[in-house]
């Protein structure tokens, strides 16, 4: 009798360590289940404005944009002092200049593979996994910035940190 009960003790244990087990393993369960908008490809637009003189309006088309339409390559060339005008041959030099060393066509896929290699290392112990505890920041610490520590790195370097509040005001962390 006493045999019996520790083959039925074993059979629920392995039936209860079978049920943890998952095929995908997700840290935070952020995963897009439907075919939602894609989070790179919606811009937020411009406030509408009426503009002084309503002849410099272009043409309504439909395949055509309006003022309000959000045009990234202008905005950069704007923020960074360029030319708007020279947006679109001044970004090809940034996109030649930042792809100097190559690039993946299929760099998407590649992180997302290495990714997911890294959660199946660090997918947590047993118990952890067992009452769905949360190891996300676990497993990504050693990947973490201390933007204290790199904050005081660049200015011990002499760079020029003008977002940062100035070391006048005391530590960061205060």
């Amino acid at each position: 009798m006493g045999n019996l009960r520790a083959w039925i003790g074993l059979g629920l244990v392995l039936l209860a360590l079978g049920a943890c087990s998952r095929g995908d393993p997700t840290l935070m369960n952020l995963r897009q289940d439907g075919e939602g908008p894609d989070e790179f490809s919606v811009l937020p637009t411009r406030p509408l404005e009426i503009p002084e003189n309503l002849a410099t309006l272009p043409d309504p088309r439909l395949s055509g944009g309006n003022l309000a339409d959000p045009d990234p390559e202008a905005d950069v060339a704007a923020a960074l002092g360029g030319n708007v005008n020279r947006a679109s041959t001044g970004s090809q030099s940034l996109v030649s200049h930042a792809a100097r060393f190559g690039v993946g066509a299929d760099i998407r896929e590649t992180l997302a593979e290495e990714d997911l290699e890294f959660r199946r290392r660090n997918d947590g112990r047993l118990l952890e996994r067992l009452f769905a505890v949360n190891v996300y920041y676990r497993a990504y610490r050693v990947m973490a910035l201390d933007r204290y520590a790199e904050l005081e790195r660049m200015r011990a370097a002499g760079i020029r940190t003008p977002a940062a509040p100035p070391e006048e005001f005391g530590t960061l962390e205060e």
